[in-house]
């Protein structure tokens, strides 16, 4: 799909230039991740570990701010005018405290401010979030993966990686953010349907 961008930006170049004369200049669009919003949580039954999520970490390229495609396995390439308007660690971090305070499975779910009392510490990785162009047609990939921690004994209680791909119909960028917000959600599910919360109990 790049190529395709690059040749319409290409033939819009030379009126931006005479735009650009007269004091106009070409400004960013900027896009976020559109994420549902879990269900209210069931009523508590009775009071469970409680837990802090640590905002996830990512690959560089992916803290810089443009949307990222992949022309080839070994390429990287970043839209130029095409940004994210916040962080999608941040995002990402924010969706699954949602979706844990959601679940039910614990007394209380925090996000991690340095000093949280709490039994568990999640930590995570945002793995992939990019546009996908080579193998014919255009995808989106997305990969997440976390680990839980037992903060009184150190100990690495559970870990999971999930990721999703899906197809683009639409050759532009706002339905490639809107497939990466589906894979996403999609790639959240599959990553904390597999967590023992159940199993978990109260450190203190």
């Amino acid at each position: 799909m790049r190529i395709q961008h690059a040749a319409l930006l290409t033939i819009a170049f030379a009126p931006a230039i005479t735009l650009g004369a007269c004091g106009r200049v070409k400004y960013p669009t900027y896009y976020t991740l559109h994420l549902p919003a879990p269900p209210d949580p069931p009523p508590a039954l009775e009071a469970r570990a409680s837990l802090a999520v640590r905002e996830f970490r990512s690959p560089a390229y992916l803290r810089q701010g443009p949307v990222v495609y992949r022309p080839s396995p070994e390429q990287i390439g970043f839209y130029n005018y095409y940004r994210w308007a916040a962080d999608p660690r941040q995002t990402v971090t924010t969706a699954i405290i949602d979706r844990l305070r959601a679940g039910g499975n614990f007394a209380e779910v925090v996000a991690y401010d340095g000093r949280s009392n709490v039994d568990y510490m999640l930590s995570g990785r945002l793995e992939k979030l990019q546009e996908v162009d080579y193998e014919g047609g255009v995808k989106v990939e997305v990969e997440v993966s976390a680990q839980l921690t037992s903060l009184r004994t150190g100990a690495t209680v559970w870990a999971n990686s999930a990721s999703d791909i899906e197809n683009v119909a639409q050759r532009n960028v706002p339905a490639v953010v809107g497939e990466m917000s589906t894979a996403m959600d999609h790639a959240i599910g599959k990553l904390l349907s597999a967590m023992p919360a159940y199993q978990l109990q109260p450190n203190r």
